[in-house]
């Protein structure tokens, strides 16, 4: 970090970016530079929708634009982006160890859970995420033969 230091609120820089009270994410943001904002960013992709990041885009909401908020507001949607992508991949994975559990054709598998061929394709390629409920049935589909 560089010489960031808050006033008036019970943090250091140095602290986790998870304690750190509203009014030191704002310094931060407003005074830090680019080192300080690292561990803001590292929070952001490790957690997109938790609380740092609803907080940053809190303050983002009402804050006057500029470079530092853009890159902060990039930083969110990048890793709500590649979170989105990983959860997609990790239903195609359950939902491909699914049709080979149940060790029919893939044709076979989709009229047994109630869905057609191209997509339950659309499905296994995270194309296309299926319903809470069509991924249990799927699941419990795949445990049952």
């Amino acid at each position: 970090m560089s010489g960031l230091r808050f006033r008036n609120v019970d943090a250091e820089a140095a602290d986790d970016v998870g304690t750190w009270p509203y009014e030191a994410l704002v310094a931060a943001i407003d005074r830090g530079l680019v080192p300080d904002w690292q561990p803001v960013f590292a929070d952001i992709r490790r957690m997109p929708w938790g609380p740092v990041a609803r907080r940053v885009e809190r303050y983002l909401a009402y804050r006057d634009p500029d470079g530092a908020s853009t890159l902060f507001a990039l930083a969110i949607e990048h890793a709500r982006k590649q979170a989105d992508r990983a959860d997609r991949a990790q239903v195609a994975a359950r939902v491909q160890a699914a049709v080979e559990r149940a060790g029919k054709t893939k044709a076979e598998f989709a009229a047994l859970v109630g869905t057609s061929a191209s997509r339950l394709s659309t499905y296994l390629t995270g194309e296309v995420t299926p319903s809470a409920a069509l991924l249990v049935r799927i699941e419990r589909t795949a445990d049952s033969q």
